[in-house]
């Protein structure tokens, strides 16, 4: 049986953000983190590794009609908009496996907006935090 060492590129991802499969994203990224200490006892050297809270957090750079029609979604403020956003890596048609993940709860945190001479397009990047990230989500 052949081994597939073909990568995931760009075009093989799609992202759906509340709801609707998003054409307009330049990029994603994500964070699952957790709080971690070693426990010091008796001598110098560590007995255990306690464990905390998790956190989650990415940003989304969408091209600024896709802000807008997110905005417009969102009732005017896309600050107030809780909402998922699917992840799925993998092209079906040249037979990838889909791997997919689901990022649960997601509120964008800040809307930055950028504009330069000689620009031909307005990418807006925003920051979010998120509830929890499901991996393999089907």
């Amino acid at each position: 049986m052949p081994f597939n060492t073909r990568e995931y590129e760009w075009s093989d991802v799609n992202i759906v953000v509340a709801g609707r499969l998003v054409t307009g994203i330049r990029g994603v990224s994500y964070t699952s983190s957790q709080e971690k200490e070693a426990l010091y006892a008796k001598g110098n050297k560590p007995h255990a590794i306690q464990r905390g809270n998790k956190s989650y957090s990415g940003n989304i750079r969408l091209l600024q009609s896709e802000l807008e029609a997110l905005e417009l979604a969102a009732g005017g403020d896309a600050l107030n908009a809780s909402f998922n956003i699917i992840v799925a890596y993998g092209n079906p048609s040249r037979g990838d496996m889909v791997s997919t993940d689901l990022l649960k709860g997601c509120e964008i945190t800040e809307i930055p907006k950028t504009l330069n001479q000689n620009d031909k397009f307005m990418e807006v990047e925003l920051p979010f935090i998120m509830l929890d990230v499901v991996r393999g989500y089907e």
